[in-house]
């Protein structure tokens, strides 16, 4: 069974009629008095030219009437407030109470209720409207450019579309403080948007969708709380961001320029990141090489000039031995690396020398 046709705890009954059914029946009581009926307990009806007929019929109406009357009363005394609806109660015309959901009682004739629905969430749209069309949804966009098309701060033009939430928060200023809230946040809402894209450029607007969402609730919120329009904002969704109509082939070609400009840019930075160090790298180990050879030199060139200091005092002190040891070392290191020997007799007086010509270059 659903929600709506069962009946809450409170207004269950155990017995007897309702009040809806004691007054239809004191109704149509009175209906069949006036067209005649009214019979008596003896089946015959009162003739008005009876003596005491008119009075007797003056007091059954106006018992009749006071019945009706004291049932009205009591029945108009009690109201029932859904769930997720709050009651907001004038007395007189002044603002007594708000009620929440269940029984709630008033003053009959003094007291004035307004139901408002809490739950359900409202929208407005701006730039489009959306219709059901045979269970299917339809976006018309034709006939409400005026409120979509807005201006940068680079002096473009714009085609925003987007949707505004929200729910009622405060009943007794949704009511009362402002006359039309749904044309207040509308009116609020373009006002606050159109003032945020004057502010950023083309592309920032472009890119920034979620930063321009958030912003432009946060105000909207702020402005209303100020009106007291007792609304709370739920979210705020930029459907469409895109240049108008007639100018979108050429932002199309810009942004696919722009995209190939980007995309070479990360070409070159990557073969930048690539290659510099790998030069760094090459440099640095050049230089690394360098300076190890230069130390190599630098102590090959020291030690050299130490042995020969060494060698220098030696031969002070020993000249013809030092000498001697000198010329054998020499020897020892050259001659194993000596593939071919020439004798010359020192005594020999022909021309030519005797040369060993059977050698064959074998050590």
């Amino acid at each position: 069974m659903a929600w709506d046709n069962q009946q809450p705890p409170w207004g269950q009954r155990k017995g007897g009629q309702s009040p809806e059914e004691q007054l239809a029946a004191m109704v149509k009581k009175i209906k069949s008095f006036f067209e005649g009926g009214g019979s008596g307990s003896g089946g015959g009806s009162q003739r008005s030219d009876e003596p005491g007929g008119d009075g007797i019929k003056a007091g059954s109406i106006a018992m009749v009437v006071g019945v009706v009357l004291v049932g009205f009363l009591l029945f108009s005394s009690f109201y029932t407030i859904r769930p997720g609806e709050q009651g907001v109660v004038l007395r007189l015309g002044k603002y007594n109470k708000t009620t929440m959901p269940g029984l709630n009682y008033k003053i009959p004739l003094a007291d004035v209720v307004h139901k408002v629905d809490m739950e359900s969430v409202r929208k407005e749209q701006f730039g489009f409207r959306s219709r059901t069309v045979a269970d299917r949804t339809q976006y018309q966009k034709q006939g409400y450019t005026q409120e979509s098309l807005m201006l940068t701060s680079d002096r473009n033009v714009i085609d925003m579309e987007w949707v505004v939430q929200y729910r009622v928060d405060e009943p007794y200023h949704f009511l009362f403080r402002i006359r039309d809230v749904p044309q207040a946040v509308r009116d609020v809402s373009e006002m606050t948007l159109r003032r945020l894209v004057g502010n950023m450029d083309f592309d920032a607007v472009l890119d920034g969708r979620a930063i321009l969402a958030d912003a432009m609730a946060r105000e909207l919120q702020e402005t209303l709380n100020r009106y007291e329009s007792g609304v709370r904002i739920i979210t705020v969704q930029l459907q469409d961001v895109n240049p108008p109509e007639p100018v979108k082939p050429a932002f199309n070609e810009v942004n696919e320029a722009d995209q190939d400009m980007k995309r070479l840019i990360n070409e070159a930075e990557e073969i930048y990141n690539r290659e510099v160090p790998r030069a760094r790298g090459d440099a640095r180990k050049t230089v690394e090489e360098a300076h190890g050879y230069a130390t190599e030199r630098v102590n090959l060139a020291q030690g050299e000039t130490s042995r020969f200091l060494a060698l220098l005092e030696e031969y002070r002190g020993a000249k013809d031995v030092t000498r001697q040891r000198l010329y054998l070392e020499t020897m020892q290191r050259v001659l194993p690396g000596v593939n071919e020997v020439v004798v010359i007799d020192k005594e020999q007086k022909s021309l030519l020398p005797l040369l060993n010509l059977g050698a064959t270059g074998k050590k």
